[in-house]
């Protein structure tokens, strides 16, 4: 379970944040009583009140607090914690758990080419994905809903590549999860999301490696929308 801020959310407040969800709050503002949230929780008013304020300060809610209770949204923010919370247990009930991310294909900045061909990581490339990946990236951007849904990917058990060093600089690890390819009635595979533990992308860019360079085998252009069907090791 990831936390937003730690020491502020833990179990209890992510079982209010499903509470509130459930009672409608992720689809819009949802008019909410201390005292019957307490009912719903098996709690005082005061542990009630408490679990809202720490869901508040964590940036997984927003409150209007009005006369006769409060009107209650959940945040962006607060989905993605519920959606790594449903793929955990999607890990412990679905024996393959995956996850299904959308965008477009765009240009990225070039520096996949340069890190997959550095030695520290081929050699661990080939060794553990059972490939030599193509010297460079697919780069997608993710719908808004898939930027929520990537937060599910931190339940799948990735294949670490290790950080290494050389006689200039130290290189970081990255993870490297299961996928394929998706677009109208194709699919390629074998192919890897790779997140490293430091990168200049943001949430809503995924990075994807193959043996193949990908915008060749598939055919693809920027713009181009694909499906990448992430899973485990």
């Amino acid at each position: 379970m990831a936390q937003a801020s730690e020491g502020t959310v833990g179990y209890d407040e992510l079982a209010t944040l499903k509470l509130l969800a459930l009672e409608g709050a992720l689809e819009g503002q949802e008019k909410v009583s201390c005292s019957a949230l307490a009912d719903d929780l098996d709690a005082s008013n005061q542990t009630a009140s408490r679990r809202l304020q720490r869901l508040d300060d964590a940036g997984y809610v927003e409150r209007e607090i009005v006369s006769d209770g409060q009107w209650i949204e959940i945040t962006g923010e607060g989905e993605s914690a519920l959606r790594r919370e449903y793929a955990d247990y999607r890990r412990i009930f679905e024996r393959d758990a995956a996850i299904e991310l959308q965008g477009f294909v765009t240009s990225g900045m070039g520096e996949g080419r340069h890190y997959i061909s550095l030695p520290g990581y081929m050699e661990q490339f080939i060794e553990k994905l059972g490939y030599e990946p193509f010297a460079g990236t697919l780069n997608v951007d993710l719908t808004d809903e898939s930027v929520r849904a990537r937060a599910g990917m931190a339940s799948l058990e990735p294949v670490t590549i290790e950080g290494w060093e050389d006689d200039e600089r130290t290189y970081g690890p990255a993870f490297c999860y299961p996928a394929s390819v998706e677009v109208g009635d194709s699919i390629y595979e074998p192919a890897h999301v790779i997140a490293p533990e430091r990168t200049h992308h943001d949430e809503d860019q995924l990075e994807v490696i193959a043996p193949e360079k990908l915008r060749e085998a598939i055919g693809l252009e920027d713009d181009d929308k694909v499906t990448i069907n992430v899973t485990e090791r």
